[in-house]
């Protein structure tokens, strides 16, 4: 059940490399028993890419792929400024979804590549800034 879910572009095209990642990353969390709410969830100034319930639990999770580690891996594209769009996102979500009262953490997920085996799953990543 979620808000955007395609493997292709419009066109037929082959996925964009990021969207492929998300893919790749909402399946995974799958197999752990979370289950998607929503993904690419964009407001004025903010975006996360999956939105999750872990349980009880609301969980906004970051989806980076980096092919190159020349600039830090994945993990070092996650910024504050980023995590504060992230952090924005998911107030919005919040305000707009009432009843949505539970528990919430930030997750990343990073990818190395575009394999199911260059997943690295970091629960509770950052806090909203």
């Amino acid at each position: 059940m979620s808000d955007k879910d395609s493997t292709t572009a419009s066109g037929g095209h082959s996925a964009s490399p990021g969207a492929l990642a998300e893919g790749l990353a909402a399946r995974f969390l799958e197999r752990h028993a979370l289950t998607i709410v929503a993904r690419n969830y964009r407001c004025r100034g903010g975006e996360v890419d999956l939105i999750c319930t872990d349980q009880r639990v609301l969980v906004f999770v970051e989806v980076r792929l980096r092919r190159s580690a020349s600039h830090g891996g994945a993990a070092a594209s996650i910024t504050t400024a980023k995590q504060a769009r992230i952090a924005l996102a998911a107030q919005h979500y919040l305000a707009s979804h009432p009843g949505r009262e539970s528990d919430c953490r930030f997750d990343c997920i990073l990818l190395d590549a575009l394999s199911d085996t260059a997943i690295e799953w970091i629960r509770d990543a950052f806090s909203a800034v």
